[in-house]
């Protein structure tokens, strides 16, 4: 075994703990609930406590299994709203209708954007994943590729990727909506519970926290008060939570860098949704992605207008445009090279209500088209990114094979 091997497995193998089963578990299941207090008495707690079933859901801290990262989860009350904007906001694009009610289920979502303290984590795990397989253990097969996680390559450039900083509290940016997906993976593999990106009704419904207004705030607040903006940026990302939260206690919804959701864009925006019986579930309101391009993101970044920052404004992606510099054929599946890349970032969400099944679950983390497939595929065999299996039994069979002390 190399002194290299060693370093890297020595280096990566504390991050990968809980097993994926831990994540069948229903929130009434679970022992010690991160995030659930049981009882009649709503627990003092800021942002508040949300009623649900013979408890409240609360904020919590989560870290990153194996390491001192933090993050913290705010709850979001379920509700029902109106998705889109109406027809004579300012600033308002023809994607953004007919509005749709959308009946929306408890969840806790991220505070803050996930930052690059955070996503370095699963950046090392490119390493351990690459040793692991180089010493022939715990290698991904037929049998067990399904909960197989795929760590991005190393940056090509990274001046390109780093150009705004990588200061730990900033924003992580330019990742695909694909490592996005596997991201939540990882860390649903790490800690036992269900991490995935928002559905794009939940996003918008969580950024509204309540309002009908184009922002979370009222009209007559400094919009500099609550985002990072063309107009107040330095053209550049900041430190995440450093603004005014909305309502609900989520920084940086508007501003900073947009963030990736779920679904996809289409030239009709919710005239599918809008012709199924009113409300509808967040569930039934996703437009699963059919196509690379025209993913959806939202919040609007640090080089954007106000109107491009409303609760409603929506940007798709232009996977092509976006890897134009990338020198690499087939290009990079993990990451993006250009403006506005540059500002799109994710944000976490836990839902209350877990996927029962493995093919669920899965859905929010996979390549969903042939291309992304083939892509990292093609990278993962060249060694410019690697899969690993990420459960409970990887730290005690890694010490057995004197990969840990």
């Amino acid at each position: 075994m190399t002194s290299k091997i060693v370093a890297a497995v020595l280096y990566g193998i504390c991050f990968l703990g809980v097993g994926f089963h831990a994540a069948n578990q229903s929130l009434a299941e679970e022992v010690a609930i991160p995030g659930f207090v049981p009882g009649d008495t709503q627990p003092d707690t800021n942002p508040p406590a949300v009623r649900y079933k013979d408890g409240w859901l609360v904020p919590y801290e989560e870290t990153i299994p194996g390491s001192d990262v933090t993050f913290q989860m705010v709850p979001v009350p379920g509700g029902s709203f109106l998705l889109g904007s109406p027809g004579d906001e300012v600033g308002r694009e023809d994607t953004e209708g007919p509005q749709v009610e959308v009946a929306v289920s408890p969840f806790w979502m991220g505070a803050c954007e996930v930052t690059w303290e955070e996503y370095k984590v699963f950046m090392s795990m490119l390493d351990l994943f690459t040793a692991l397989e180089s010493s022939g253990v715990r290698l991904v097969t037929e049998e067990n590729e399904v909960d197989a996680v795929t760590a991005p390559s190393a940056l090509y450039d990274p001046t390109t990727t780093f150009i705004n900083g990588e200061e730990p509290q900033q924003p992580a940016v330019t990742m695909t909506q694909y490592s996005a997906r596997q991201y939540t993976k990882w860390l649903t593999g790490l800690t036992g519970r269900f991490y995935r990106l928002p559905a794009e009704s939940e996003w918008e419904y969580a950024c509204r926290a309540g309002t009908k207004s184009p922002f979370s705030f009222s009209d007559t607040d400094s919009f500099g008060d609550y985002a990072w903006f063309v107009d107040n940026s330095d053209d550049t990302t900041h430190p995440v939570g450093e603004k005014k939260s909305n309502p609900w206690g989520l920084f940086d919804m508007h501003g900073n860098v947009s963030e990736w959701v779920i679904d996809e864009m289409t030239e009709d925006g919710y005239a599918n949704v809008a012709a199924l019986p009113q409300p509808v579930t967040a569930e039934d309101s996703i437009r699963w992605p059919t196509d690379l391009e025209s993913r959806v993101v939202r919040g609007g970044a640090y080089f954007d207008e106000p109107s491009q920052c409303r609760s409603a404004a929506r940007r798709g992606s232009e996977d092509e445009a976006w890897k134009d510099v990338d020198p690499n054929l087939p290009k990079s599946p993990f990451w993006y090279t250009e403006e506005p890349a540059l500002g799109i970032g994710m944000r976490l969400v836990r839902p209350v209500d877990i996927p029962s099944t493995t093919e669920e679950k899965s859905q929010w983390w996979k390549a969903d088209v042939e291309s992304i497939e083939f892509d990292v595929n093609d990278r993962v065999s060249q060694g410019r990114g690697a899969r690993g299996i990420a459960d409970e039994s990887l730290p005690k069979e890694a010490k057995e094979l004197g990969f840990a002390n």
